[in-house]
């Protein structure tokens, strides 16, 4: 299901990563999508949500990291 808008993303998210890194979030999660929707192109047995969850996270982290508040923040 991908993300029409960054307040429809998950909650934690919303309350951890700033806007920048949630716009990041959704295109990537709504890209990788598109992309694995067929179920050869994943790893394992991971789900179509999973995988799109798992490569937005990883663009988020080119160029965000995570502070010592718990927060992400730009690198």
């Amino acid at each position: 299901m991908p993300y029409s808008r960054i307040s429809d993303l998950p909650e934690p998210v919303q309350d951890h990563l700033p806007k920048h890194a949630q716009e990041i979030y959704k295109e990537a999660f709504n890209s990788a999508w598109d992309e694995y929707s067929d179920p050869g192109d994943r790893r394992g047995d991971a789900s179509r949500e999973e995988t799109a969850h798992k490569v937005a996270w990883s663009a988020v982290k080119d160029k965000h990291e995570k502070g010592d508040d718990g927060d992400w923040h730009a690198k």
